[in-house]
This record gives C-alpha cells, structure tokens and sequence, in this order.
C-alpha cells in the first residue's frame, strides 16, 4: 500500500489560502515514498442567495485575523465592494474538477487560479462566467470546460471527493491525513512553518 499524504481543501477557503506558500514547502520536502493527494472538501453548496450582511462581515474579519495569524497573506477587499458575494463555493470546486479533465497539473493551476482572482483580484468564483475566463486565462479550452462544469458528472465527482473526506475524518479546511498500512493519521499543521508536518509524517515512517 502506497503512503500518501491527502490534503483536503476548497479553494475559495481562506485559510486554504494563508497555508499555500506552507504547503508548498511541504511538498519539496516530503521523501519519496509518500505520494501527496488533493481532495476537494466542498465548504459551501450551491447558493443564488446573496450572501447576509453579519456573514460578509464575519469573512471580512477572518481575512483580516489571518493577515495578522500568517503575515504575508494578501487580500483585495475591495471584492465586498465591487461583487455580489454569495455563499457557495461548490461552483469553483467543480471548475477544479473541470479544469483536471484537460491534462494532469491543470488542477492545480485551477486551484491557484481561482484564489488569485478572489482574494488579490476582486473576481468572484462563485459566478460560472468568472471560472470560464479563468480557463481561457489558463490556456484551457474554454469551450470543452464550460461544458464539463455544467456536466452533471462533475458534479457527482465533487460530492464523490467530500464524502471521501469525511470518511476520512475531515471536516474543516485545510486539512492533512497521512494514510499509511497502519490506518489514517491526523497531521497538524502550522500556517507558517512547514516542520511540523514533516516530523509527524517522519515519525510515523519510522513507525
């Protein structure tokens, strides 16, 4: 059985966000045995409901808690000002989903693409327009992604992903699990220091 580091996220979570430049260090350094995941955890479901003042208020608040928590981290609020905001971040998972369909890599591409047009662009992801010209920005054929990201089999693979995450035990974003012939493990994480992940995944290697 393979080793494998599972990563579950959204990529319209903020915190998500703030652990990137982390996570990305995490990778570079794990040994080679261990195979990293990425699974989709889906925080917020389909929504055309404009997003309740105290909810904006509240994100705006987390924003400005983890410029304070994990330094560096960059947000555009002028995004409360310039969009509709809503709570449903299922539309940029599928474009996740989507974007993987045209060649390995592109998910990730989508991922990060995604969260710069959120929270350095002021461009909401949640809009199916705004995913759409992200994919052209990307280099994807817009055509074919619009048409996936509509499919209904997109949509059966995203809620394939969250209900594996939540078997695994995730229910919050970002989290990590080491899946190891032994079982699944917890792995903490610190938003700015990528060594204590490292160590738990040793340790339990060595075990």
């Amino acid at each position: 059985m393979q080793i494998t580091l599972v990563h579950v996220h959204d990529p319209m979570c903020s915190w998500c966000w703030a652990f990137r430049p982390t996570w990305s260090r995490i990778r570079e350094a794990l040994p080679e045995a261990v195979a990293v995941r990425r699974l989709l955890g889906g925080l917020a479901p389909d929504t055309d409901q404009p997003m309740p003042e105290e909810m904006r208020a509240g994100l705006q608040a987390t924003w400005r808690r983890i410029q304070q928590v994990v330094p560096g981290t960059q947000f555009n609020f002028d995004f409360w000002r310039d969009c509709a905001p809503r709570r449903a971040t299922y539309p940029a998972c599928r474009a996740v989903v989507a974007a993987a369909r045209q060649g390995a890599g592109e998910d990730e591409a989508m991922v990060h693409a995604i969260q710069r047009a959120y929270y350095q662009q002021a461009r909401n992801p949640s809009d199916d327009d705004t995913l759409v010209v992200l994919a052209g920005e990307l280099g994807l054929d817009e055509a074919r992604f619009a048409r996936d990201l509509a499919d209904l089999s997109t949509h059966d693979e995203l809620l394939r992903q969250i209900a594996e995450a939540r078997a695994l035990g995730a229910d919050s974003f970002p989290t990590l699990l080491l899946v190891t012939p032994a079982g699944t493990h917890w792995i903490g994480h610190d938003y700015n220091d990528p060594d204590p992940v490292l160590r738990q995944v040793d340790k339990l290697l060595a075990a």
